[in-house]
């Protein structure tokens, strides 16, 4: 398998309408959750969505250890929030904005009903910042990045660093 590119901010793909998987026994998604991992724990990151990959497919990762211990690992395919409690201020960056950490509103609390690897569904509970993991990787699936819940200033305000860097290169 192999460690991919990270798709950057700007690119066309993070905001790209995310298919449905609808075949689990494929092995295209496993070899893509793969990917997915080594990519992630490469990085490092918590969370990594398949659009920022440039897979427009609705399929992300979780893993609070970062790769320390990989039965922490989540897949989410397909998956959905339908529960939220709660509100929490705090830093959230994102692989595709690297080096950029800004203060989002989250949930504290989530479920979110998605499929595994293997095509079982399941309902998931996060709490703190793995309910926020959840968000943030839905939210990629959703075409929306974290830089979308700030306010208009703030988000001008990040944004005008990412065009310093692609001008000077170093993004």
């Amino acid at each position: 398998m192999a460690i991919r590119e990270i798709v950057k901010y700007g690119d066309p793909r993070l905001v790209a309408k995310n298919g449905i998987v609808e075949v689990y026994d494929d092995p295209g998604l496993a070899a893509l959750l793969q990917d997915m991992k080594e990519t992630c724990w490469a990085a490092p990151g918590v969370g990594l969505a398949a659009p920022q990959i440039g897979v427009s497919l609705r399929v992300a990762i979780v893993d609070l250890s970062v790769g320390k211990d990989p039965s922490q690992l989540i897949v989410l395919v397909n998956p959905v929030v339908v529960d939220t409690q709660g509100r929490i201020r705090d830093e959230e960056g994102c692989l595709s904005l690297p080096d950029l950490v800004e203060t989002v509103d989250r949930p504290e609390r989530v479920t979110v009903e998605a499929f595994d690897e293997h095509g079982d569904k399941r309902a998931l509970d996060g709490r703190d910042l793995l309910a926020r993991a959840f968000c943030h990787e839905v939210d990629h699936l959703d075409q929306r990045l974290f830089v979308d819940r700030l306010s208009p200033l703030k988000k001008g305000l990040l944004l005008r660093q990412v065009v310093k860097r692609q001008r000077k290169g170093t993004w």
